[in-house]
Parts: C-alpha cells; sequence; structure tokens
C-alpha cells in the first residue's frame, strides 16, 4: 500500500524563490514540502553572475532609439542575439515588451517594483549567519565598464538622473579605475561607474543549497520528484513522489522557466517568454585577481571571480528555453574580455545555458492563482531572479498567512493578464 504523508504548503521548484518561499513559510510556522526534479539551485540560480542587485531600481527595459534598435536587428550584437524563428514567434511578447518600456510605464513599473529591490540584500542576509553564507558574499559593489568616453558621458547623465534613490556610486577615470581593479590591462575602457550598494557571491547555487540546507536542518522535507505529477484542486493537492503520495492544502509553483509546463495544464495561458543566457569560467591568470565583478555595459557581459574561476556571463538571446546552444556570443565576448583583463584557459568542457523566465511588462507573478483556491504562483523574476528570491518568499509567505505586506502586491497580480485565462 502506498503511504499518504500530509503537508500543509508544497513548493514546486528549489531554485532560489522556492527554497525562499519554503524557508518563510516554514519560519511561519508551516509543514512545508519542497519538490524539485534535481538538486536545490542546480539549475537557473546557478548560473547567473552572483549579484545581489540593490542599485537596479530602473527595470531591465526595450530599447527605444534607433541606433540601439538598428544595432539589435542586425543580430551582430553581442549584447542581445536572437534566433529568426524564435523572434518571429516572440513578436506580440516584444511589442508588449516595448510598449511597456515607454518612460512614463516603465518609470509606473519602476516603482512598483523598487520596495523588493530596497529590500533584497536584507532579506538575503536574513539567513547568512543561519546557513553559513557569510564567506561567500562580498559587500564591494559592482562595476560597469565603458570602453568609448561618448558612453561613459552617457552612463554618468543616466546616473546622475537616479540620485532621487539615494544609491552609492563613483565615477572612475583611467586611472583611478586602474587602482581600484590593478588586474585590468591598461588603456582597455575609457572609465567606469562603481556602483556600491550591490552584494555579490562567488558562488550563487552553493548560497542556495546552503539555503535548501537550512531549511532541512529546521525540519523540513526535501524530496526529488516531478512537479509535473501535481494533481487535485481547492485543499486536496496531491503529488506521487518515491516516498510516497503528499497530500496538501495549498501548494506553490515557483518553477522559473518550466512553470509553463505546469500552469498551462491548469488552463493559464501567461505571456512569459525567455532572455536565454550562457557562461563560461576561466582561470585566473592576471597578477592581482579581480576584486568585483565587471560589466562590460556594451557588450552585456559580466567577469566576476567565483569559488571555480572567473565566470563569463553573456548577454541576452532570445531562444526558445530548450533549442539548441549557439557559442557565438560567448566566444565573441571572451575575445572583448581578454582584451580588459588577463583570462587562462577555460575550464568548463561545454557553456553553461540558462533560460531567464520573463515577462512583458517586467515584473514577476507573486501571488494567489485566479481559478484554483490554494495555488499560488511565484515565477518570472526575468534578470533579478537571485536577487529576488528571498524579499519574494517574505512577500508570498506574508500573502498565504494573511499577514499586511511590507508593499502593494496588486502589480504581480496574476490577474494583470486576466486575458490569458482560458
Amino acid at each position: 500500500m502506498t503511504a499518504t504523508r500530509q503537508a500543509d504548503v508544497i513548493v514546486l521548484g528549489a531554485g532560489i524563490v522556492g527554497v525562499s518561499v519554503a524557508l518563510h513559510l516554514q519560519e511561519r510556522g508551516r509543514r512545508v514540502l519542497l519538490v524539485d526534479r534535481g538538486e536545490p539551485g542546480a539549475e537557473t540560480s546557478h548560473g547567473n553572475a552572483g549579484l545581489i542587485e540593490r542599485s537596479s531600481v530602473v527595470p531591465y527595459a526595450f530599447p527605444r532609439d534607433l541606433p540601439t534598435l538598428a544595432a539589435f536587428a542586425s543580430n551582430r550584437s553581442i549584447a542581445v542575439r536572437y534566433r529568426p524563428a524564435a523572434l518571429l514567434r516572440m513578436a506580440p511578447w516584444l511589442a508588449r515588451y516595448w510598449w511597456n518600456s515607454a518612460p512614463d510605464r516603465l518609470d509606473s513599473l519602476g516603482r512598483a517594483i523598487l520596495p523588493l529591490i530596497e529590500r533584497s540584500i536584507d532579506e538575503h542576509r536574513r539567513w547568512t549567519d543561519a546557513a553559513g553564507t557569510r564567506e561567500l558574499m562580498r559587500g564591494e559593489g559592482w562595476i560597469e565598464l565603458y570602453r568609448t568616453p561618448r558612453a561613459l558621458d552617457q552612463a554618468i547623465r543616466a546616473a546622475a538622473e537616479l540620485r532621487g534613490y539615494g544609491l552609492a556610486y563613483d565615477v572612475l577615470q583611467p586611472e583611478q579605475l586602474s587602482s581600484r581593479e590593478p588586474v585590468l590591462l591598461p588603456g582597455a575602457v575609457a572609465g567606469a561607474l562603481h556602483w556600491r550598494d550591490p552584494v555579490t557571491v562567488s558562488d550563487p547555487g552553493a548560497v542556495t543549497r546552503a539555503y535548501a540546507a537550512l531549511f532541512t536542518a529546521r525540519g523540513g522535507v526535501l524530496i526529488k520528484a516531478d512537479a509535473l505529477a501535481l494533481s487535485g484542486e481547492a485543499a486536496q493537492w496531491r503529488l506521487p513522489t518515491d516516498t510516497g503520495i503528499w497530500r496538501a492544502q495549498e501548494v506553490v509553483a515557483a518553477l522559473g522557466p518550466w512553470s509553463a509546463d505546469l500552469y498551462e495544464r491548469l488552463g493559464y495561458r501567461f505571456p512569459l517568454g525567455f532572455k536565454r543566457g550562457y557562461h563560461m569560467h576561466y582561470e585566473e591568470s592576471g597578477y592581482s585577481p579581480l576584486q568585483r565583478p565587471l560589466c562590460d555595459a556594451q557588450a552585456g557581459f559580466v567577469l566576476s571571480r567565483m569559488e571555480r574561476g572567473v565566470r563569463l556571463t553573456t548577454g541576452i538571446e532570445l531562444a526558445g528555453r530548450d533549442e539548441p546552444s549557439d557559442s557565438w556570443q560567448l566566444d565573441r565576448a571572451e575575445r572583448i574580455a581578454r582584451r580588459i583583463m588577463p583570462l587562462g584557459r577555460r575550464l568548463d568542457a561545454e557553456p553553461w545555458r540558462g533560460a531567464r523566465p520573463c515577462l512583458p511588462d517586467m515584473l514577476p507573478i507573486v501571488g494567489a492563482a485566479p481559478r484554483h483556491p490554494g495555488l499560488w504562483f511565484a515565477f518570472g523574476h526575468a534578470h533579478h531572479g537571485f536577487t529576488l528570491g528571498p524579499v519574494t518568499g517574505r512577500l508570498l509567505a506574508d500573502m498565504m498567512t494573511n499577514v499586511p505586506t511590507f508593499c502593494d502586491s496588486a502589480p504581480f497580480a496574476a490577474e494583470r493578464f486576466r486575458s490569458r485565462f482560458t
């Protein structure tokens, strides 16, 4: 006879968002089952640049100036690459993304997400000591590099427009930049902005696994199972696993880029798109180690010192989630990176590839499923999944336990895509 086991909540997905939801619910006294098909933090939560991006107070908007659009349309930009067939499929999504990127709408969307950005570091630090992640975290910010004086001047003006947010940053001329990051090769860039507020980590996957280990150490249950085996509804959710059939009154779907595999089965049609990215690790070969993550703002890649080596993470590839990899962006980003700082040999047999789950209004879906009592969503964090995982966990746990939320949750509600329900 198959054993039946009971939880208060089943959390589907053990990336940074799902693990954080599980921890916050556990802290509120809920019995939580955390489920993933693999190890915690092994997918999208593993492959990012390790930034807790406190300074990203403006969402990543669709470009609206003609020179940038022309550069992207040529499909020769290292920052943004596309598969032609995928671009045709994504045309309605891209049109909505472009529409939402108009200045007035972008300002409104930025104000909606700002409370989460402002609390992102504090919510990570909530578990730093208990999870043992302090040694993986660095509080020295990150640096945006600009290879031309014109690009640097534009960045300085844009940064000045953010003065109302109280962000700390320094404008670095080449000699100042060289003093702050001696590993940089002379003459490589025209200058930089050093954003001092963000915290960075040297192994984002390890941080996620440490949070998951904290969850289990506190009595939570973590198992491998297929989220798509979920059945039931309205306080009668059922998930078969190797340890028996688990039942729960509530379920949280935090499946990142795989969220559609579940919600479409339940009759929802959200406009979820994918910005894919790649990374590769390299041996450090400079006489001085890289101190802070470096972002080449024009080519869209980031160099960050990780436990494994220097990680190069690429910009955006517009393609289907599971389409075969293409090394074009990574190879060209590497050529530029080698002109910026010394890099040794590649350490990975193949580039890692992941897919950022993105909605066209640049906000995640966090909240109750409109037509299924007891089902909750937490996905679509785009570039900020690692940044916003813990604070998303807090917001959703507050909603699920009827505690007043620290910000207005309405902008993140699934109902904003009501026309997509079937």
